[in-house]
């Protein structure tokens, strides 16, 4: 009975442990639904795109992406530097984590923001590729 509930501890453990790990694409790469150059080539992903890391193989990681797609991606076009695309139709980016913050500038749908880190649950820290920073609502951006 002891063990069973050792084994069932390090089980739920193990689970919680287990984070969502974003990787982005460091150049433009060919998404493909099966991880062979030979697969049928679904389409290009661009520079900075965020990705949910499914399976890790030698060559190749099998990806999600803010749609919930599946493809497969050689794993030399991906970076763990993480970035966030917009997927409400604009969100303000704020000076500071707040709602009556003022506006540092509105990102439109589908711009990717360098991911900086989160606050709490509902703010994310994010950079513009100019170089402006600041705090979006995690629920208008995916890949945080």
């Amino acid at each position: 009975m002891m063990r069973r509930a050792a084994a069932l501890l390090l089980l739920a453990t193990c689970q919680t442990a287990v984070a969502t790990e974003y990787v982005s694409v460091a150049e433009p790469a060919i998404l493909y639904d099966a991880n062979s150059l030979k697969a049928n080539k679904l389409f290009v992903a661009t520079r900075y795109l965020p990705l949910e890391q499914m399976v890790v193989l030698e060559n190749w990681v099998k990806v999600r992406d803010s749609n919930g797609k599946i493809f497969w991606i050689e794993k030399r076009f991906l970076s763990g530097k993480r970035y966030v695309v917009v997927t409400a139709t604009s969100t303000a980016v704020r000076s500071n984590w707040d709602n009556s913050a003022p506006v540092v500038f509105v990102a439109p749908r589908q711009l990717g923001l360098e991911w900086l880190g989160n606050q709490g649950a509902l703010w994310v820290k994010v950079r513009h590729r100019d170089g402006e920073t600041g705090f979006v609502k995690s629920s208008d951006v995916w890949g945080e």
